[in-house]
């Protein structure tokens, strides 16, 4: 038999090391003087766009770049990554984000400022729409991953995620005791906005 997969859909990770309590104590006290906007998030905080001028996101803005300019050599890309918006999310006990994707965008992506294994993982859905057409009964077993039909990631301190920005994805509701803290981007090609 002749096996071959097409189509995939990857979903990068990058581990960094940044001033994360910085970072924690800035978007926090922001979110004290700013009511933020209201998108996807419920029970939360979602900050307006992040200014150039907030300096203590300049390293992680770096870091964005520099896993952005990895990615354009994996997948054969031109041009150059440009960030169209960047924004900080506090999800408290009970918060979470509604299932959406990030139309106008290349590239979306979230950082990991503070959270643990139950603040809320982040859930990717298969992309393929005929594939909920028919769910077909499958043994009881461990899947391997090309068969499943969403993926959970853990919202792991001081890790990047980036996926296409026509993923559908959700932040599942936050059952910690502890707020988790992100922050989420969207990136296109140079000549695009968002």
């Amino acid at each position: 038999m002749i096996k071959e997969q097409f189509f995939p859909t990857t979903i990068y990770a990058k581990d960094i090391k940044i001033d994360n309590d910085l970072l924690a104590n800035y978007i926090i006290n922001w979110s004290k003087r700013d009511k933020g906007v209201n998108k996807t998030n419920k029970n939360g905080w979602h900050s307006d766009n992040i200014k150039d001028t907030q300096t203590e996101f300049t390293p992680l803005v770096k870091e964005l770049y520099n896993m952005q300019e990895e990615i354009y050599q994996e997948e054969f890309l031109e041009r150059k990554p440009v960030i169209g918006n960047i924004w900080a999310n506090l999800n408290p006990t009970g918060g979470y984000n509604k299932p959406h994707i990030h139309p106008n965008a290349l590239w979306s992506g979230v950082y990991y400022v503070k959270g643990n294994e139950k603040s809320g993982n982040l859930v990717c859905s298969d992309p393929r729409p005929g594939v909920q057409m028919i769910m077909p009964a499958k043994k009881q077993t461990q899947l391997p991953r090309h068969l499943w039909n969403e993926c959970h990631l853990l919202p792991l301190v001081g890790r990047i995620i980036m996926f296409p920005a026509w993923l559908w994805h959700e932040v599942q509701p936050n059952t910690s005791k502890d707020t988790r803290i992100s922050i989420s981007f969207n990136f296109v090609q140079e000549g695009f906005r968002v």
